[in-house]
């Protein structure tokens, strides 16, 4: 149990513990408890850390996607927003799972709750 990797296994969207169970009961809703090693996931709290990274990532490439198309083709601005809307949308929902995951690990991995420490 010692030898997951807390990446690895927040971008599956796996157990922190074990790597092996389910961390999500829906899209983001963290389960209960790991059907694989009965580790208590009510503690898990990413807060709002994830969104504010993928706030960051997802605008920076957005905007610097939008640049450059801006400056090389010049087009209207309707085209900007049929363009660059739906993809930070989608890139938003795509990261924003696996980026909660791993935060959820790191938590787990470094022990930075007190909930952690009680059951490790």
């Amino acid at each position: 149990m010692a030898g997951v990797n807390p990446i690895l296994a927040g971008l599956a969207c796996r157990c922190p513990a074990c790597g092996e169970g389910d961390l999500f009961e829906g899209y983001l809703k963290v389960g209960a408890r790991c059907e694989a090693c009965g580790l208590d996931l009510r503690a898990a709290d990413s807060g709002d850390g994830p969104a504010v990274f993928i706030i960051l990532i997802v605008g920076m490439l957005a905007c610097f996607a939008a640049l450059v198309t801006e400056f090389t083709v010049h087009p209207p601005v309707w085209v900007h927003l049929v363009l660059w809307l739906p993809l930070s949308a989608l890139l938003t929902l795509f990261l924003l799972r696996p980026f909660k995951g791993v935060m959820i690990a790191l938590q787990f991995h470094n022990k930075a709750s007190q909930a952690w420490n009680d059951q490790a």
